[in-house]
């Protein structure tokens, strides 16, 4: 590609609203413009980017036996009434009438559609398992679109689903997803970490996330220092040792007038956090639930949810504790056998404990419950806990999650009645497996890992071209410029996607332009160096650039991008 006959838009600052670097870099190499909020249109640079990425997707998704096909971005209400999710996927669907007024909505997700067309198509076991794939524009309503196409309300998805004749040939495929999914993101150069992670919205029995791993991300990953375990913040679980050498001491009723919170306790009773029994108070499903944890954890949410088995939960108010004679800030596990309680597994550890008395401005001091209530894992883990697999301490970062693998089990299928004949001729339900990768996500995640002052560091495999070949005076230099071009002619038979930057530009604007752009090599050819028979060389990476032989540069070339 010749710069003179592409379009490169570059801007030397971003705007202001513009918080993450991803978001202002990729404004200011010109690889998307906004439109409005959420939605971005991707420029020539940024798009020859976007279809690396979904190249390196749709080759490994072929070598795991996936077959591409492409579903409407507009759904019927239909098909989401079946599954009772209209109403349920809330207001990040963007719903729409036609002129006759039927609903449709602008797809979020595909697996109403996917299981339509499979429940018409699919009829006996022979023809199972099968893996359909697509890559599709999806829309959701954010509430609060920010960092560009990174939470953007219009993105481009990898979606897949399997369908299967039982449990076992689900797991096969699964494990099979597992594994393409690590082989993409190995492939497009990334940083990642597979994680176990909760369904959310989607559902289903088991599920893996992976992220790419970046200071600013969203998400919080607990990883073992010393094994392979790693889990989303919402999943991460922990082991809790008891301390059955600390000896019982006598339990005492201390006045505490205008001490209600955990702050205030630590320093009334100069203790630390973890020897509070902190109380919060929940109504789930109407019913009031108090959640006993230690002081220093925070309650998780989504596991609490799983544990009551309810729709609806919410934090109880005063006047919902008022009715049951509790008081806030007040509140113990003595006493209240009447009320629901759920006791999180790092209870199993306390001893000696502080905890409300269930009555106005008194406390418990050295509070110990008579017998071993019954504990859940209702609570986030911490830095320093021990690793469930008992190999190391839990440590945390951040990353951006890109991909997301599910195990639906037969949610959709039994809901919309899609079903197959087994050998013996027996109508069953078929299982389901799903499988997303957010493309244009990928693109902004690479980004915002791989970047210095200058610009973007893209990997080799996705950057817009591998290599830019810089002239130095290519209009007033005959042999520059028959120089350059046969170069750039030589990479192109070599199979490198090269960029001869032939714009009567200053060479710091160009140098300056490739660097924000992110291309891993650059080439820069002027008179003096081609008088001794070289061209300069310098990586992205690389803080000096070097000479190398004319002669050789293919072969240069061919040995610094084995190495990257």
């Amino acid at each position: 590609m010749k710069a003179s006959q592409f379009y490169l838009s570059t801007l030397k600052e971003a705007p202001q609203d513009a918080e993450l670097k991803s978001h202002q870099l990729m404004i200011r190499a010109g690889f998307i413009k906004r439109l409005s909020s959420g939605l971005y249109s991707w420029m020539p640079v940024g798009l020859r980017v976007l279809k690396k990425v979904e190249n390196i997707i749709r080759e490994e998704m072929n070598k795991a036996g996936g077959i591409e096909l492409l579903m409407p971005a507009i759904q019927p209400s239909d098909l989401w009434n079946e599954t009772q999710r209209w109403d349920l996927f809330g207001p990040q669907m963007l719903k729409i009438k036609d002129r006759h007024d039927n609903d449709f909505c602008f797809g979020p997700t595909h697996e109403e559609v996917i299981t339509d067309i499979v429940r018409k198509e699919i009829k006996s076991y022979k023809q199972l398992p099968i893996n359909f794939y697509q890559i599709q524009t999806k829309f959701r309503d954010e509430i609060r679109p920010r960092f560009g196409v990174m939470r953007a309300r219009e993105f481009l998805m990898k979606d897949s689903y399997s369908f299967h004749a039982n449990e076992e040939s689900l797991q096969e495929t699964y494990k099979a997803m597992f594994e393409a999914y690590n082989k993409i993101f190995t492939q497009l150069g990334l940083n990642y970490r597979s994680v176990a992670a909760d369904s959310g919205a989607i559902g289903g029995d088991s599920s893996h996330e992976f992220h790419v791993l970046a200071d600013s991300g969203e998400d919080l990953i607990a990883f073992s220092d010393q094994s392979d375990y790693a889990a989303n913040i919402e999943k991460a679980t922990t082991q809790i040792q008891a301390n059955p050498k600390q000896k019982s001491l006598p339990t005492a009723k201390i006045h505490t007038p205008s001490i209600s919170t955990i702050n205030s306790l630590v320093g009334y009773f100069q203790c630390n956090l973890d020897q509070i029994l902190k109380s919060i108070a929940f109504v789930a499903d109407g019913e009031l639930v108090i959640c006993f944890l230690a002081g220093n954890r925070e309650i998780n949410l989504i596991k609490l949810q799983k544990i009551l088995a309810v729709e609806k939960l919410h934090m109880a108010k005063d006047a919902d504790l008022e009715k049951n004679n509790l008081f806030p800030g007040y509140i113990g596990p003595q006493g209240i056998d009447h009320i629901r309680q759920i006791f999180d597994h790092s209870v199993l550890a306390m001893k000696n404990m502080i905890c409300g008395a269930n009555e106005l401005d008194y406390h418990l001091k050295d509070f110990n419950f008579q017998q071993t209530p019954s504990c859940h894992d209702i609570s986030n883990v911490i830095e320093g806990d021990l690793s469930p697999d008992g190999k190391g301490q839990l440590k945390f970062c951040r990353g951006i999650e890109v991909g997301h693998i599910f195990q639906l089990g037969k949610k959709y299928s039994e809901a919309m009645s899609a079903n197959f004949l087994d050998e013996q001729g027996v109508s069953q339900t078929l299982t389901m497996g799903c499988y997303g990768i957010g493309v244009s996500r990928i693109v902004a995640a690479a980004v915002e890992q791989n970047n210095d002052d200058n610009g973007m560091i893209l990997p080799q495999s996705i950057a817009p071209f591998e290599v830019v070949i810089i002239p130095i005076g290519i209009n007033k230099s005959d042999l520059v410029k028959n120089e350059c071009l046969k170069i750039y002619h030589s990479l192109k038979e070599n199979n490198f996607d090269v960029l001869l930057d032939d714009r009567d530009l200053r060479p710091g604007i160009m140098f300056a332009e490739s660097d924000l752009i992110g291309i891993p090599h650059r080439i820069v050819v002027g008179e003096k160096s081609l008088n001794l028979g070289e061209v300069e060389y310098k990586g992205r990476k690389d803080q000096e650039a070097y000479n190398i032989s004319l002669n050789d540069v293919v072969e240069n070339l061919k040995k610094v991008t084995k190495t990257i």
